[in-house]
């Protein structure tokens, strides 16, 4: 993947929807949510057309604090999970990243600070001061290896009219955990939008 990837949402939408695009610009995600399901469904496509399907998302649980949402491939195959650490992640979202049936992480996605996002849905909410609260305030979240190396950053961009994102590669990773980290940031994303 061509780095840093930009990672964008309309604000006002029925049913939510992300694009991926890579550095040169070319689409290489479309994410589209499932509504109405017992259970949390995210597809991910190559592109808009939906011809392609890349993986598919899903909640282990209906409703759960820490439920954790599987990571499949085209073929139904598991290649690994996220989950949201319940209580810790009241304050401050954590979120730890899985290999299949594997219950020791791999990575820990934690919002480096927790300020920015309560800021962000204050004053997000407050008519006009709201319009310009995605251009100024900027919450982002650091996934780091278990030895606490750094891997990835999630950091929320300048925007007027929709969610812009951009994902750093911080150090070098296989194609397998740049894959489960760019499905974990969508789900992060998608989750963390409903906290405010």
């Amino acid at each position: 993947m061509n780095y840093p990837l930009t990672l964008s949402f309309k604000v006002v939408a029925l049913a939510p929807q992300i694009y991926i695009t890579d550095a040169s610009g070319q689409t290489i995600c479309y994410v589209k949510q499932k509504l109405f399901k017992f259970k949390e469904q995210v597809e991910v496509f190559q592109d808009k057309s939906r011809a392609n399907k890349i993986a598919h998302i899903q909640a282990n649980k209906v409703l759960d604090w820490s439920a954790r949402y599987i990571f499949c491939d085209s073929a139904g195959n598991e290649t690994g999970s996220v989950g949201r650490q319940g209580m810790r992640s009241m304050w401050k979202a954590h979120y730890d990243v899985f290999n299949p049936g594997d219950d020791v992480s791999d990575f820990s996605i934690q919002e480096e600070n927790p300020w920015s996002k309560i800021a962000d849905s204050i004053f997000g909410g407050i008519p006009i001061v709201g319009f310009f609260t995605g251009y100024f305030i900027h919450p982002s979240y650091l996934a780091s290896r278990a030895d606490g190396t750094p891997a990835m950053r999630l950091t929320k961009q300048p925007a007027f009219w929709e969610g812009r994102f951009s994902i750093e590669k911080l150090t070098d990773l296989s194609p397998h955990e740049e894959m489960n980290l760019l499905l974990s940031f969508i789900m992060l994303n998608l989750l963390e939008r409903r906290r405010g």
